[in-house]
């Protein structure tokens, strides 16, 4: 793993993380506990953090339902999760 860092948006603010980590790992190093609410209202996190369960889920660079664990934080990208925290 790179100790560059990237900077990159968390619902419109300005972030960073490490180059080469998840988006999940670069949540949790912006203080990040939850990425989405469940159809209940419910606050939902990474579980598995190997794509099964699809409690990640975020939108990136305006797709939505990308899985935070399965996905690579880069320059400039744009994460929207729900607001949880």
């Amino acid at each position: 793993m790179s100790t560059k860092s990237v900077s990159f948006l968390l619902n419109h603010q300005r972030c960073s993380a490490l180059a080469g980590v998840t988006v999940v790992a670069a949540l949790a190093t912006n203080q990040v506990v939850w990425s989405r609410r469940s159809v209940t209202g419910e606050p939902r996190a990474a579980l598995c953090g190997m794509g099964v369960c699809f409690e990640c889920r975020v939108t990136i660079d305006g797709v939505h339902h990308l899985r935070a664990c399965q996905t690579l934080v880069r320059e400039d990208m744009s994460v929207v999760i729900d607001d949880c925290n």
